[in-house]
C-alpha cells in the first residue's frame, strides 16, 4: 500500500479522528466522508462530523492470507463495524481472535501502526478498534 504523501496527508481526517460528515437535513451519518446525501441528494446540508469511536460488530471474518505488506499480522480479525451514529466502517480488530468476539459485541476506537515501509520509511497510522471489556 505505498502511496504519495500527499495522499497520506489529505486523509489524515478520517484516519486519525475518524471524522465523517452528517447530513442535518435527514440526520443520516457518512464514513467516509460524502459531499452529497444519498438520500436527500443535493437538498441536504452535508457538514464534518467526528465519530465518538464507539459501536458494535455488524459483521466479521479472520484473515489468514493478507495482502501485500500486511503478512506480519495474519492472522487478523476484520469487521464492519456499525457506529453509535448509525455509520458503518470496515476495520481491524485488535488483540483477539475471532473466537474471541462476535457479532454485537461493542468495540470501540484505538490509534494504532497502520502500516511500516521499512527500512526509514514512512510509518502509517490510522484506526483499528478493539473489544470493549
Amino acid at each position: 500500500m505505498k502511496g504519495s504523501i500527499a495522499l497520506h496527508w489529505r486523509r489524515i481526517p478520517e484516519r486519525y479522528r475518524l471524522e465523517g460528515t452528517h447530513c442535518e437535513t435527514c440526520d443520516s451519518y457518512y464514513f467516509p466522508a460524502r459531499r452529497i446525501c444519498r438520500k436527500c441528494r443535493r437538498k441536504g446540508r452535508i457538514v464534518p462530523y467526528k465519530f465518538s469511536g464507539k459501536g458494535r460488530i455488524y459483521s466479521l471474518t479472520e484473515i489468514h492470507s493478507a495482502p501485500e505488506g500486511l503478512e506480519d499480522q495474519i492472522p487478523y480479525v476484520l469487521a464492519v463495524v456499525e457506529l453509535e451514529e448509525g455509520a458503518r466502517c470496515t476495520a481491524q480488530i485488535v488483540d483477539v481472535r475471532k473466537k474471541d468476539i462476535k457479532i454485537g459485541d461493542g468495540v470501540e476506537m484505538v490509534f494504532r501502526v497502520v502500516q511500516r515501509e521499512d527500512p526509514e520509511g514512512l510509518i502509517s497510522y490510522g484506526f483499528k478498534f478493539r473489544k470493549l471489556h
